[in-house]
């Protein structure tokens, strides 16, 4: 897209909330922009069914990890340990791909991307003990990617244990068609990234949002859709779980050293934030994501998308049947 049908597109939307259009019509309008979009984008390539199974082979009772702690490093550490250690998700030789949110140009104390402490971490895991050939990390910022990178500190900590930052590109996106799916039809899709890997690991933060209700490791997803994304907050619920669907991770980690209760998802001051220090590791989003809501208040109730995933099988929102395994970093 050209910077000035960028500008037409600002123009649009400026223009119809000062004419107090409906929300029917906005969002009608947003779908035919997203549409032409879509049609740019699946000119030179095949439209993708699915993507690949990541996810690695269950064992009982190692399903779900929280650890208490203030120490991100730690805690991920321990989390991750607790599970089987990396060795269970990466394999030598293995290409693996960390998608962190980076949606926007926030500093770490903010909290509204993920630590860059943790993307440190799980990269050196990676390389030390799972003996990964590559770490890629990558994410489609809703600001621009290279200055969310750089404010996030994510680049900077992914680069110094040996991770590649992998830049969204319009050529890295591919039209991708769920099987089932409602939303995502030929829709645009961070494939290149994706494509790379025999591994993939999601790394979240807990923080409320102002559509979904809260953002974390389902929602993560979410940064690797492409054209004009904002079509989908009309259904904001439906696209998380096919999102959901679409992506089987190997892994998710969510943080929940500070909690974003208020002012979701950007935030801006540290006001909005709660310590509840806590990391969850877990081969379930599903339970990871319903856990995290219980630190906002939430229960699965009040956040359709869980229940749909739940009913989908995708994963459980009762992630105290897994019985989670519980350790406190403070007291080791």
């Amino acid at each position: 897209m050209t910077e000035q049908e960028k500008i037409s597109r600002r123009e649009f939307f400026a223009r119809a909330a000062k004419a107090g259009l409906s929300v029917a019509a906005v969002a009608g309008a947003a779908g035919l922009l997203y549409e032409k979009d879509v049609l740019k984008m699946i000119k030179p390539k095949n439209i993708i069914t699915g993507l690949k199974d990541f996810s690695v082979a269950p064992i009982a009772g190692q399903t779900m990890a929280v650890v208490s702690g203030s120490n991100r490093t730690a805690t991920v550490g321990k989390a991750i340990e607790l599970l089987g250690g990396i060795d269970r998700f990466v394999r030598p030789g293995e290409t693996v791909l960390l998608k962190p949110n980076v949606g926007f140009s926030r500093p770490p104390r903010i909290c509204a991307t993920s630590h860059p402490d943790i993307i440190a971490e799980v990269t050196r895991l990676c390389y030390e003990y799972g003996k990964a050939k590559k770490v890629y990390v990558t994410d489609n910022s809703i600001n621009d990617a290279k200055g969310c990178f750089e404010m996030s500190e994510i680049g900077a900590a992914a680069e110094k244990n040996g991770a590649e930052i992998i830049l969204p590109k319009s050529n890295f996106f591919t039209p991708m068609s769920l099987k089932g799916g409602k939303l995502i039809h030929k829709t645009p899709f961070l494939y290149e990234p994706v494509s790379k890997a025999d591994k993939v690991i999601g790394i979240a933060v807990v923080k409320d949002h102002a559509r979904s209700g809260a953002s974390m490791t389902m929602k993560n997803w979410y940064g690797l859709l492409g054209g004009g994304r904002n079509f989908f907050h009309t259904n904001i619920n439906t696209i998380i779980t096919e999102l959901a669907m679409l992506v089987q991770p190997s892994l998710v980690i969510l943080d929940a050293t500070e909690i974003m209760v208020s002012n979701g998802p950007t935030g801006g001051s540290t006001s909005d934030l709660k310590r509840t220090n806590m990391m969850i590791a877990s081969c379930d989003q599903v339970a990871a994501d319903s856990f995290g809501a219980s630190l906002l208040g939430l229960k699965p109730t009040d956040l359709p998308y869980l229940l749909k995933a739940h009913d989908l099988k995708i994963g459980t929102t009762d992630y105290q049947t897994l019985k989670p395994i519980l350790a406190n970093m403070e007291t080791i």
